[in-house]
């Protein structure tokens, strides 16, 4: 069921670095974005997989994660992602690349459900400088990277809780590196 993917689907931020994602299944995480709704259908997004040593070892340099947590340097050592699709918004389709967030929006999350669908997870990457990364990735300047995926085998513990009496929704790690993520309460969401 689509619900029990969604769960699955969490943020992840630490990877076992032994198992990495085939190039063929990435390649089919995007050709199943490719088919998602975009704003008055002008698609204006392309994708970059990066899975070489080289292009992961430039993307985990120049992404910044889990802002939320001070203190706390992730991915751990050892527990990097495997792989990365950057999405880019094509400024010759779509000279506005805000006008596209949606898309971007609607595409990274249709990629991410489909790497759980496979057994893989991932985090979805918007803490990076966007002229170091089209830089890094040897893109044309007409590509403006809105999103980077992180992608792997997950090698950590992420949970659901309720939202607390305090209505924090920040989410935080445990003495044991368990990552808990408060949601509100259907009740809370839902209006009548």
């Amino acid at each position: 069921m689509i619900r029990d993917i969604v769960i699955k689907n969490r943020s992840y931020r630490g990877f076992d670095g032994s198992t990495k994602i085939p190039h063929r299944t990435l390649v089919s995480f995007v050709d199943t974005a490719r088919l998602v709704a975009s704003g008055a259908n002008v698609q204006p997004l392309k994708y970059q997989i990066a899975d070489s040593q080289e292009q992961v070892g430039k993307l985990n340099a120049l992404t910044k994660w889990a802002k939320m947590l001070k203190g706390v340097e992730l991915p751990h050592k050892g527990m990097e992602p495997t792989s990365y699709i950057v999405i880019y918004v094509d400024s010759n389709i779509n000279p506005n690349a805000d006008a596209a967030k949606t898309d971007v929006g609607i595409a990274a999350q249709t990629i991410l459900l489909s790497a759980v669908e496979e057994g893989f997870g991932g985090c979805m990457l918007g803490n990076f400088n966007k002229a170091d990364v089209t830089s890094a990735m040897g893109a044309d300047e007409s590509l403006v990277p809105a999103l980077v995926i992180a992608l792997g085998k997950p090698a950590e513990t992420v949970k659901l809780v309720d939202v607390g009496a305090d209505g924090k929704t920040a989410y935080y790690r445990d003495e044991n590196d368990v990552h808990f993520v408060p949601k509100r309460q259907l009740d809370d969401i839902l209006l009548s």
